[in-house]
């Protein structure tokens, strides 16, 4: 009978066996959720029929970034000297790095890089201080670019010249295929902004102040081996940008400087962030609406407020943020650790998001979702709609808190959290004392030992 069988699928018509396989593929890949990865169908002792929605479709090849941002790689054959690219040195065109402002050589060695047709090198020499008001280094160029910021480059503390844009010192914008390295180093020189700031001084009105770095509208992005220091705000921005590896990065800032985000990715996708040491007075990694398909990994954090997802959904505003993975990240006397915060009044979700392998030393919040945050002097009228926080899970997070409440999480009433999931969690509070968990709204699910357990 077997034997029957076998021979008559072996008549079987190639086409027909051609057309099952084609169904059976298109199938399989009909799922338009991108997920991050593979090893959550593999945490042992979970249900995963506990929240179909979100375990069932998960499928490796969705998240994994290396195949989307593996061309950046082709960027770093620049570095290599027998590259027919054209290389324009600052100092060529007048760049004098003596304290006086440079910013017309830096502009003309721009234009100069981003109109060759073979491909633009602009070079910036160490040991030299490069003074510069705030410039827009605009695209699109005619060919690949790449930065070498080798010396330092510091910003203009006359806060008059930011009259026209008080939002930015150096913007990229609308480049492709661009690499900014080189080992030097980048200064806000905020000091004179924090002085002002409202934060700081309540009697001063609340202004705005600039973002050191900002890529915006940038495709096919290499920002790595740089430090970025002293912004005058925020320290560097990815806005509306497209496959971005950002790496080897070191962003510092005083503890008590006001804002000065590390990283801030806003309305950006597929992104990895690795192998960086960020410590300010704000968050290390912020992460608002618009984003989704990123990868934090092997960061040190601190001082700072950890790293978070939101603020989302002021102002009754709509946001989304998907598919964040951050695995591997020391924190060290931070605000907090890991956060997602949402206003009251908001829509949008906040979803597919896994937190692994953290080190927590003496953080005031190790892990909190907060769904009733209000950042502002009056108190936030109560609201029912929300920003939907759903599928998160937290893994193999280790550490002390320097508060009673290690693990917080205060959802909405309206929009309760929703497949929240901790595995292998153990945070003390310190002096080997027991920390404890507060939860309200949150549909949760604890696999495998986690302390502290919520109530």
């Amino acid at each position: 009978m077997n034997n029957t069988i076998t021979m008559a699928l072996q008549r079987l018509p190639l086409t027909l066996l051609i057309f099952s396989s084609l169904c059976c593929s298109s199938f399989s890949s009909s799922h338009e959720d991108p997920p991050y990865d593979n090893d959550l169908l593999e945490m042992p002792g979970h249900d995963s029929q506990a929240y179909p929605s979100y375990f069932n479709i998960i499928k490796e090849d969705d998240f994994h970034l290396e195949s989307k941002i593996s061309n950046l790689k082709r960027l770093d054959d620049r570095d290599n000297p027998a590259t027919s690219a054209e290389t324009v040195n600052v100092s060529y065109l007048g760049a004098k790095g003596d304290g006086t402002d440079d910013t017309e050589a830096f502009k003309k060695a721009w234009e100069r890089a981003c109109s060759s047709s073979k491909g633009g090198i602009l070079v910036v020499p160490k040991s030299s201080n490069y003074h510069l008001k705030p410039i827009r280094f605009s695209g699109p160029c005619k060919s690949s670019i790449t930065v070498q910021i080798y010396g330092t480059l510091q910003a203009s503390s006359d806060r008059s010249d930011y009259d026209q844009d008080r939002k930015h010192w150096l913007v990229f914008d609308s480049v492709e295929n661009l690499s900014v390295q080189g080992g030097g180093t980048i200064d806000g020189n905020g000091n004179i902004w924090w002085q002002n700031s409202c934060k700081i001084n309540k009697a001063l009105p609340c202004k705005e102040a600039p973002t050191a770095l900002t890529f915006y509208k940038c495709n096919n992005l290499i920002l790595k081996n740089l430090k970025v220091q002293n912004a005058q705000q925020m320290h560097v921005i990815f806005d509306t940008c497209t496959n971005v590896q950002a790496s080897s990065l070191t962003v510092t800032a005083p503890a008590k400087s006001p804002n000065t985000d590390g990283i801030h990715v806003t309305n950006t996708q597929n992104i990895q962030i690795t192998n960086s040491v960020i410590g300010t007075g704000d968050d290390c990694i912020s992460i608002v609406s618009g984003s989704k398909k990123l990868q934090i990994k092997d960061i040190t954090c601190g001082p700072g407020h950890g790293i978070s997802i939101g603020s989302l959904g002021s102002e009754n505003s709509e946001a989304y943020v998907s598919n964040v993975v951050v695995n591997g990240a020391k924190f060290s006397g931070t605000t907090n650790g890991v956060r997602i915060k949402t206003w009251q009044g908001g829509s949008g979700t906040a979803s597919n998001i896994k937190f692994q392998n953290l080190e927590m030393y003496d953080v005031t919040n190790p892990i909190i979702i907060d769904q009733n945050y209000c950042d502002q002097d009056k108190p936030c009228k109560e609201q029912s709609s929300a920003v939907q926080v759903k599928n998160v899970v937290y893994q193999n997070i280790k550490g002390t808190s320097a508060s009673d409440v290690a693990i917080k999480f205060d959802c909405s009433k309206s929009f309760p959290c929703q497949g929240i999931v901790l595995q292998g969690i153990s945070i003390a509070r310190g002096a080997g004392k027991v920390a404890k968990a507060v939860c309200s709204n949150v549909k949760l699910t604890d696999d495998g030992a986690v302390s502290p357990l919520c109530p």
